[in-house]
């Protein structure tokens, strides 16, 4: 048997809490880093973290190796690092691990959205990163949980099936096998570019809020966001925004699975159309909206899924129009320029790459 692996947490909201609690209850030795010291001060002096969860699920005292805002200390003797952290801050957590890395360590993004693996990897190969190391990215993030205290966390569902690819994807096998005596529930997800245009938040989350913007601010949010929120017109904005992110991942040679099929896949709901599948999935049923538009549904799901789709779309001849409107909309909203702060080609390193470069890059680790 070989020797216990040692896992590294960054991030220390709902889901950094959740992870680094469950995976310590599962006798893990668990390093919690968060970047500001005040935010897990709490955490550091009981020890570790209280982890409440559903009917049969996993709950107790999770004791935590190391609680630091040291990044060197955090990831030194790391075997696995688990990065939970909006997307929006994956640039910021790879700049500050640069110097830092070792040789053989894995980092794993938890979810990547949309391209996280390949913006990480070409920003530690700015940054000098000389460690041999491997990155991969998840397709969504692997419990429902949330923050009930400073020190407390609480998993609401833990998902049966979730899809990981590493980049390139000759990986992936080996970092399913390195995580897999802890976490079953991961699959081989083909490669990061399947991940990334699998991403539902992408299509769901900001054109939903930007369609129900005059609501969401005269009730503050206080409407069901999908019961209430979707209606037939709604609907079918959806599904144009999912037919050009389905378009967009055939262009590459992916075969995206279009929102009926994830909803039928992930909750067993089905209907004639969108509006009927989405009305039909009971889980959505105490789902409240936003109660503000300054949210994570657009500053993080605009630049950092919906950006990168528009312009994979855009590069390689695929009409993304409707994806391209509500990127506008969330612009012109928050008085922001979601496409220069957003992961374009040319900061991802693909401008000019054919559809074949592409593949070789993120299937074989062949750069061009």
């Amino acid at each position: 048997m070989g020797k216990t692996k040692k896992y590294t947490v960054i991030g220390a909201g709902h889901g950094g809490k959740a992870m680094a609690a469950h995976l310590a209850l599962m006798g893990i030795e668990v390093t919690l880093y968060n970047r500001t010291f005040d935010h897990i001060s709490a955490i550091s002096a009981r020890g570790g973290i209280e982890l409440e969860s559903y009917e049969g699920g996993p709950h107790g005292f999770g004791e935590l190796a190391l609680v630091t805002s040291d990044i060197k200390e955090a990831i030194l003797g790391a075997d696995v690092i688990m990065v939970v952290v909006p997307s929006s801050a994956h640039k910021d957590v790879s700049i500050l691990m640069a110097p830092h890395l070792q040789d053989g360590q894995t980092i794993i993004l938890h979810p990547g959205r949309t391209c996280g693996a390949i913006e990480v990897d070409k920003v530690l190969r700015d940054h000098h990163c000389k460690a041999e190391i491997t990155v991969a990215e998840t397709e969504t993030f692997i419990y429902a949980s949330r923050s009930d205290g400073p020190a407390e966390a609480r998993i609401f569902r833990i998902k049966n099936a979730i899809s990981l690819a590493a980049l390139p994807a000759t990986r992936t096998k080996a970092v399913l096998e390195i995580i897999g005596d802890v976490y079953p529930q991961f699959i081989d997800g083909a490669n990061v570019l399947s991940t990334g245009l699998n991403n539902m938040g992408a299509i769901f989350h900001p054109a939903l809020t930007i369609l129900n913007a005059g609501r969401i601010e005269s009730t503050h949010g206080d409407f069901r966001f999908y019961l209430d929120g979707v209606t037939p017109s709604v609907a079918r904005v959806l599904e144009v925004l999912d037919r050009e992110r389905v378009t967009v991942a055939s262009a590459l040679g992916i075969r995206a699975r279009t929102a009926m099929e994830w909803l039928q896949l992930a909750y067993n709901v089905t209907g004639a159309n969108l509006d009927e599948a989405i009305h039909g999935q009971s889980g959505y049923y105490d789902i409240m909206a936003p109660n503000t538009l300054n949210h994570r549904y657009i500053f993080e799901d605009v630049p950092m899924s919906l950006v990168p789709i528009a312009a994979l779309g855009q590069f390689y001849g695929v009409s993304v129009r409707g994806i391209d409107a509500i990127i506008r909309l969330c612009c012109l909203i928050h008085g922001t320029d979601y496409w220069r702060r957003g992961r374009t080609l040319d900061k991802l390193g693909l401008n000019g790459l054919s559809v074949g470069e592409l593949t070789q890059y993120v299937n074989e680790g062949i750069r061009y």
